[in-house]
């Protein structure tokens, strides 16, 4: 049971939870695929991808790790050039980061985007300020849904995983955040759909990103 004083930490994945910016990631695999003589994949088996390293996915449609390095430099200069402008918060996602830090909860994102392109959306959005610890795909090498990126934020928050939630979109973050032994919470404003989530058996389930701060609450005093 956690410490009533020692408020629980609250890790969250970024694009598909706190950021709304899949429209940024189908454009950029767009642009890198534009051109490419092979299979490309279709807009649902990109997204299915989500939450797991851009090398990894680029990978099974290569040949070769020079296709993958090609794809991967078209992928991020379209990345780099086009962010800001489709990179936007969740409705309700300031105020409810917001919320949970005036109430001394250490937040940590843990997420498979690489690291620049991380704090840049954290920075863009304004709640970098609010995240005590930042996991991304450079910051370590193993990748969701290992859960050691998850364990990796918990080290850094000084966190025990019976102290933690961890809200993610995808089947990646729920098998990250049970494997790990964090409570997982199950976000459904992102892509992926309770059906494609329900197999992984997530602790709790939301509909909005405003209705998290009464499941904190309730980890809190469990």
């Amino acid at each position: 049971m956690p410490d009533a004083s020692r408020p629980i930490a609250v890790l969250f994945d970024l694009d598909g939870t706190l950021i709304d910016s899949i429209g940024l990631l189908l454009a950029c695999v767009h642009h890198a695929f534009s051109d490419f003589p092979g299979r490309r994949p279709t807009d649902e088996e990109w997204v299915a991808g989500i939450g797991t390293p851009l090398w990894s996915q680029m990978a099974a449609y290569t040949e070769s790790e020079e296709q993958v390095r090609e794809l991967t430099h078209r992928y991020r200069s379209f990345q780099r050039e086009r962010h800001d402008e489709f990179t936007t918060l969740y409705p309700g996602t300031l105020d409810v980061v917001q919320a949970l830090a005036e109430r001394g909860h250490p937040m940590a994102i843990v997420t498979s985007k690489s690291n620049e392109m991380m704090h840049r959306a954290l920075e863009h959005t304004g709640i970098a300020r609010y995240m005590s610890a930042a996991i991304g795909a450079d910051s370590c090498t193993s990748h969701k849904p290992d859960p050691f990126p998850v364990r990796l934020a918990l080290q850094e928050l000084d966190r025990g995983a019976h102290e933690a939630v961890f809200v993610g979109d995808s089947p990646h973050d729920m098998n990250a955040g049970n494997s790990a032994g964090v409570a997982t919470v199950a976000a459904l404003w992102g892509p992926f759909t309770r059906d494609q989530l329900r197999p992984t058996n997530p602790t709790f389930w939301l509909d909005r990103i405003t209705e998290l701060p009464p499941v904190v609450h309730q980890v809190q005093q469990q």
